[in-house]
């Protein structure tokens, strides 16, 4: 197999990336297709559908030791917990292969181009596949999933001084560490985080159960 596209999304490093899609709806991306499949008669139709499936790779894990693990620690366990890796969608697995519904914002027909929201992806994922989210088939409201059956809990978001940032970046700050994508087991009240998200370096810690943002500020681009 070889990629289709490339996603260029609103997350340029790992930490701070939603575990799951659509967990963050203000979280952006935008797909490019690699120069043999610009065509604009691939994706004739596609504004149609509201939702997408995205069949990608987690292309910054190591192939060799990806391919070695058969247990992981879910942070839905605590991280303390081992399970098999298919029993979890860890992005540790033998094919790095990852699976993405993401919601259809607007279709450009030159290039052509694909804007989608609630991305759980990193800047830069490679896509092997697209393929139009169908709901009678899809959506399973009879199906269960073990430790994995409700939402998240999130946590409340507090900025410790006002900072001038634009409303669509403040959203996917203030959406992406209500998640507390922090490791589970570090629990540490004077830890302080660092994630670049939507192209702003932010800083944070955790205070009676709160998220308090201490720091943002626009990344610096070398």
């Amino acid at each position: 197999m070889k990629p289709i596209a490339t996603l260029h999304t609103c997350y340029p490093e790992k930490f701070g990336v939603p575990r799951q899609s659509g967990l963050v709806p203000a979280a952006w991306g935008r797909v490019e297709f690699v120069p043999e499949f610009q065509r604009e008669e691939a994706v004739r139709g596609i504004e149609a559908f509201s939702h997408l499936w995205l069949i990608t790779q987690f292309h910054l894990i190591d192939e060799v030791e990806s391919s070695k693990v058969l247990t992981v620690r879910p942070p839905r366990l605590g991280g303390n917990e081992r399970r098999g890796v298919y029993a979890t969608r860890s992005p540790f697995r033998p094919n790095r292969l990852g699976l993405s519904v993401v919601k259809l914002e607007r279709v450009e027909t030159e290039g052509p181009r694909l804007w989608v929201s609630g991305v759980d992806l990193v800047d830069g994922t490679p896509i092997y596949d697209i393929k139009p989210y169908v709901p009678y088939a899809d959506a399973l409201p009879e199906a269960t999933s073990a430790f994995a059956q409700e939402a998240p809990l999130r946590v409340k978001v507090r900025w410790q001084r006002e900072v001038n940032v634009p409303d669509d970046v403040r959203a996917v700050i203030e959406q992406s560490i209500s998640l507390q994508p922090q490791p589970a087991y570090q629990e540490a009240s004077d830890r302080i985080y660092n994630a670049d998200m939507a192209g702003w370096q932010v800083r944070w810690q955790m205070d009676a159960g709160e998220a308090v943002i201490i720091e943002c500020t626009p990344r610096t681009i070398p």
